[in-house]
């Protein structure tokens, strides 16, 4: 718009010739720019208000797959989405599901961001074969709309205890149930003398938090309460088709465009109000996880947080034998607080990690120390112990393999030993510059000796020491071509002894 009026200022300033004959010309010129320049003022005045811009935003479904343990990373990549959903004013976002569970804290954060979502939530448990168990449970009754592929299973709800010190979990069926074997609904039907008595308070106080946290959800959407605290405190699953007919879920669709034809013409209550959709046909924006989540997915994995662990452990180990290489103590440290990092977002049993670093403290320690291998035996096993004990194997998806832990408790000994033993036998060998170095130095005398001006009964001479000439000063007469050892040094004149070595004929190394 600028443009266009600069060009007409240019055009009929008043120093400009026109000649009479394009006058006319000219003026049909002028009217044309003007034209067009109050077209496209025209045009930016009902940009604001226009559909073309809010059409496709206020029409798109936002789809968020989320594949694997529902952690740090996936909670963060799923608010992030449902956030981005509201920003665009889409008019529905679909969670597809495929998740064995996964942490507490985690979830409720997911919960959260669905239930205050202005857009509306699908929970999709898809493609065929995948599940939505435990904290994938839980976001399946948090959203607006609940669906499942066939071939897919949702349940077994029942939290599970972390750190040491507790009771096993509830096993399915172990609650006494109420009319025909189905938990009764009432919130304390299940807290029955004796239901419980084999578990700790601590385990009983998280299931029945647990079973209150599902069934409000369950009341909020409308769903089946019963089968929702069943699914806690027994552990139940059920198929699609059994989650349907036992209204679980709402519908069951074979993929995306599937569900959005199913769900077209729905009425969906959000806390911004009703919102009615038009899903039959609408664009599908498929977000894909940016650098940040692919981030926190890999360092959140409990494997590679216990080998960045280690590494860090090495790198300052080594940094600290060997001052000056500088690159394994940057490393080291670097690895070492994104291990951390990784730690915190983990659930972390303290007592592990504390006997992780005590078993390698002990492997260290076993070098310097006279043990005869008992500190690095025992380092080894608290490091085993600690590696096993660091991450709540009882949690879906966030258990550290077996063979995993071997192979750092056998790699970390011997790198421990024979980064140690290097250290060590460096230590050992003789100093090769500076002064100190000219101790117990091999060189030949050049000139036989003389009795020392000062009147001291010592005989210096001249010698060649590290292809050097050196004055040197001895107790015993040296003669030309005799061996001798520095014994001593005072600045620039040397103490030496002869050796019982025949003098070399040629009266010299070179």
């Amino acid at each position: 718009m600028r443009t266009y009026s600069f060009l007409l200022l240019r055009q009929s300033g008043p120093h400009r010739h026109v000649p009479r004959d394009g006058l006319a010309a000219q003026c049909l010129s002028v009217l044309r720019g003007a034209a067009v320049s109050g077209l496209l003022m025209a045009l930016a005045a009902l940009l604001p208000h226009s559909p073309l811009f809010a059409a496709p935003a206020s029409k798109s479904v936002v789809v968020i797959p989320v594949n694997g343990a529902i952690g740090p990373a996936s909670a963060d990549f799923i608010v992030r989405g449902l956030a981005r959903a509201a920003h665009d004013h889409a008019q529905l976002a679909v969670i597809q599901l495929d998740t064995p569970g996964g942490l507490d804290t985690s979830m409720r954060q997911i919960i959260k961001a669905i239930l205050a979502s202005p857009v509306p939530v699908a929970a999709f448990i898809a493609p065929g074969g995948a599940r939505a168990a435990s904290a994938g449970t839980y976001i399946v009754y948090a959203s607006h709309i609940a669906a499942m592929a066939p071939g897919t299973n949702l349940g077994a709800a029942t939290p599970v205890q972390l750190g040491l010190g507790s009771a096993a979990p509830q096993q399915p069926g172990a609650l006494p149930a109420a009319g025909g074997g189905k938990a009764a609904s009432s919130p304390g039907a299940a807290s029955e003398p004796g239901a419980l008595d084999t578990q700790s308070t601590e385990i009983r106080k998280q299931v029945h938090d647990a079973a209150a946290y599902i069934r409000g959800l369950a009341q909020l959407r409308g769903r089946n309460q019963v089968w929702a605290e069943r699914a806690v405190r027994e552990a139940v699953s059920l198929s699609a088709r059994e989650a349907l007919d036992q209204h679980v879920v709402d519908l069951i669709a074979r993929d995306v465009p599937d569900l959005l034809h199913q769900l077209d013409g729905r009425t969906v209550n959000t806390i911004a109000g009703d919102q009615h959709l038009a899903t039959n046909g609408a664009p599908v924006v498929t977000l894909e996880p940016d650098w940040r989540s692919r981030f926190l997915a890999v360092i959140a994995d409990p494997n590679v947080a216990l080998i960045l662990m280690m590494i860090g452990v090495y790198g300052l180990f080594f940094e600290f034998a060997n001052p000056g290489f500088v690159l394994p103590g940057v490393a080291g440290a670097i690895s070492l607080l994104v291990g951390l990092f990784a730690l915190q977002l983990l659930p972390v049993n303290f007592v592990g990690l504390g006997l992780i670093f005590l078993g390698i403290a002990f492997l260290i320690a076993e070098v310097y120390l006279p043990t005869f291998g008992t500190l690095g035996f025992g380092g080894i096993i608290a490091f085993v112990i600690g590696a096993l004990m660091l991450i709540d194997t009882d949690v879906p998806g966030y258990g550290v393999p077996v063979p995993l832990i071997v192979s750092l408790t056998v790699f970390s000994a011997l790198f421990i030993f024979t980064v140690s033993s290097v250290a060590m036998r460096a230590r050992r060998r003789p100093v090769v510059t500076g002064s100190e170095a000219m101790l117990g130095s091999v060189g030949i005398v050049l000139d036989d000796s003389v009795v020392s001006p000062d009147g001291s009964a010592t005989n210096q001479a001249w010698a060649r020491v590290h292809g050097e000439r050196w004055r040197v000063t001895s107790a015993e007469p040296l003669a030309t071509g005799c061996e001798v050892r520095v014994t001593g040094r005072r600045g620039l004149l040397l103490t030496v002894v002869p050796l019982a070595r025949h003098p070399s004929p040629q009266g010299e190394h070179s």
